[in-house]
């Protein structure tokens, strides 16, 4: 009877040996799994980065689409209408969350329109008149001024005419002379000047047919309705219905045709305002302006 306690007590002792070592071993199944799994999350975590990385922007990228959209607006002299139409599109590519509006006229006329409350944010005149006296005036920040471009005045006619005008001397023998009015036309003002230093401004004035601004007259001798006119060398160089006969006489005027450019003081969009002058500066801003016949200061 004793013996047979003990041999049971050993196969109990046996067993419960056994059971600990059974319980702790994995199946092959679960180990598989595991490491399947294991093997996915870590997949997935590098999968993730990847995606996460490819996402990422340049830091242009990043500063464009963080600026909220505006529109500025730039009061320009007529002369710059067709350059500006192509380089706008242009500058909004490059910045795209700003919208450039133009209005284009005689730069006096703008001058007195900025002066009366055209809410513009930048202004390039066609001379440093009206620039300097708006400066003066504490409307445009003297300090954003840049002297942008250089035009020449030049005598034109209708193309294919039989003219005997051949000078800014012999204007006289048209019967009706274009210019633009001197009151507020800065190409008039240049005008004046050639003819008061040839003698003969009063004989010119009883012909004169006096424009609102440039594009004006240069249209009125492009039609046949003037037999003669006064323009920048970059307006005539736009159309094919006039003939540019003269530039006007060395000495004739005491200064450059300076086209300045500067920063309305009370624009509320002085970065985006900055770009579009920072802009015009550049390489390709110039290039077309230059093409369009303009000399580049």
């Amino acid at each position: 009877m004793k013996r047979k306690l003990a041999v049971l007590s050993m196969i109990m002792v046996m067993v419960l040996t056994m059971i600990p070592g059974c319980s702790k071993q994995p199946s092959k199944e679960n180990k598989g799994t595991n490491e399947n799994s294991t093997e996915q999350e870590s997949k997935g975590t590098e999968e993730g980065k990847t995606d996460g990385e490819s996402e990422k922007t340049t830091p242009e990228a990043e500063s464009n689409t963080d600026k909220e959209d505006v529109t500025i607006l730039i009061a320009a002299a007529a002369s710059m209408e067709k350059s500006l139409e192509e380089l706008i599109p242009q500058f909004q590519t490059k910045y795209p969350w700003i919208t450039v509006e133009g209005t284009y006229d005689s730069s006096g006329k703008l001058q007195t329109q900025i002066e009366e409350g055209l809410e513009a944010d930048i202004f390039l005149s066609a001379a440093m008149k009206q620039m300097n006296a708006l400066k003066d005036e504490n409307m445009i920040d003297a300090d954003s001024i840049k002297e942008l471009l250089e035009n020449k005045v030049v005598l034109i006619v209708p193309a294919g005419s039989e003219s005997k005008v051949t000078s800014f001397e012999d204007i006289l023998g048209a019967g009706t002379i274009a210019i633009g009015d001197p009151e507020s036309v800065p190409a008039g003002q240049y005008a004046k000047k050639v003819f008061d230093s040839l003698g003969i401004y009063d004989k010119v004035a009883e012909k004169a047919s006096l424009g609102t601004n440039v594009t004006e007259v240069l249209n009125w001798v492009a039609e046949g309705s003037a037999d003669a006119g006064v323009v920048y060398a970059t307006d005539a160089a736009t159309s094919d219905k006039v003939t540019v006969i003269s530039e006007a006489p060395e000495g004739s005027l005491d200064e450059k045709v300076i086209y300045p450019i500067g920063i309305v003081t009370a624009s509320q969009k002085k970065e985006a305002a900055a770009l579009l002058v920072e802009y015009l500066q550049s390489e390709e801003a110039t290039n077309l302006f230059v093409s369009y016949g303009f000399s580049v200061q």
